[in-house]
């Protein structure tokens, strides 16, 4: 029973592809048991990427695009019903600590079922964009990589703190564009000490790291968390579940037989899931259940056939 707790589509994200039902189609053909439909929020207009700008993209405009997913999303939900669980949530972008009350505010305005928690940005510079803009933002930290990776795990930190995010997506992100991106912080002690706490806290208030495959789509070794960080987590009794972040069709599901293998040489033998339910987990989303099944049973699921 494979599902996906992040997905983006081109209908609504300017660097994704395919319409928001192609992207529930491709999952219903391959089988998945549930896909979490989680566009980006909408942000403020210095926080517009390049191709949003040279889009002509605006605020106003995002905050439209957010509400005409949010529209198509239930259409979805309601039309697919029968075939595959669909929930309909955002992945939240935590750029600055003005980000709570923007963040706050979408979500008393929509209805969600569940959201993503991730930074994408450090100084409200993008790191994972381009290599240009991480190196702008590693210069602003000092200059070298070690630094900007402990500012990357202190702004997760206020937002794991500020919104207790039910999916914490793409937990070690920073590492994309770096140097080394299949670095596993070991020799960094500021960075494992700020990893560790932020671990720590997630496990306190029972948030569910995604294992997250478009790491592996994008050439690193190991998903997001990396193997070290997820046998911490494992360690301290966290919950995994798994994510393609996919942005197209071509992208559902994609990579999920190394993820599995991943997660069985971690040593993860069970995976957490959402779908509609009487809430067992926050209080936030009244009519969203948490369960879990074992490794075995993804394993000899016909999506793997």
């Amino acid at each position: 029973m494979p599902f996906s707790h992040h997905s983006h589509s081109g209908q609504f994200c300017a660097h994704a592809k395919d319409t928001l039902e192609d992207v529930v189609k491709a999952a219903l053909a391959k089988k998945m048991h549930l896909l979490a439909l989680t566009e980006h929020m909408p942000r403020e207009q210095q926080d517009l990427y390049p191709e949003e700008i040279e889009g002509g993209y605006s605020e106003k405009g995002l905050l439209d695009t957010f509400r005409r997913y949010y529209d198509e999303a239930r259409r979805l939900q309601q039309a697919y019903l029968s075939t595959v669980n669909v929930l309909i949530g955002m992945e939240i972008d935590w750029i600055r600590p003005s980000s709570k009350a923007f963040i706050e505010d979408l979500l008393a305005e929509f209805p969600l079922e569940l959201f993503v928690g991730s930074v994408h940005h450090v100084h409200c510079v993008p790191i994972d964009y381009s290599t240009a803009l991480f190196d702008e933002a590693r210069n602003i930290s000092g200059g070298s990589n070690e630094k900007l990776f402990e500012d990357y795990f202190d702004l997760q930190y206020e937002m794991l703190v500020a919104l207790r995010p039910p999916v914490v997506g793409h937990f070690d992100l920073i590492r994309l564009k770096s140097d080394d991106p299949d670095t596993n912080f070991a020799s960094m002690e500021g960075v494992r000490r700020r990893i560790s706490r932020n671990l720590a806290f997630i496990t306190e208030y029972r948030g569910v790291i995604e294992l997250n495959s478009a790491a592996l789509r994008k050439g690193l070794k190991e998903p997001y968390p990396n193997g070290v960080i997820s046998k911490e987590f494992l360690a301290l009794g966290g919950n995994f579940t798994i994510s393609d972040d996919s942005h197209g069709v071509d992208q559902v599901g994609s990579h999920y037989r190394e993820l599995l293998r991943f997660a069985k040489e971690v040593g993860i033998m069970q995976i957490t899931y959402f779908e509609k339910g009487s809430s067992n987990r926050d209080p936030r989303f009244p009519n969203v259940t948490s369960k879990t099944t074992t490794m075995s049973l993804l394993q000899n699921h016909p999506f793997f056939a």
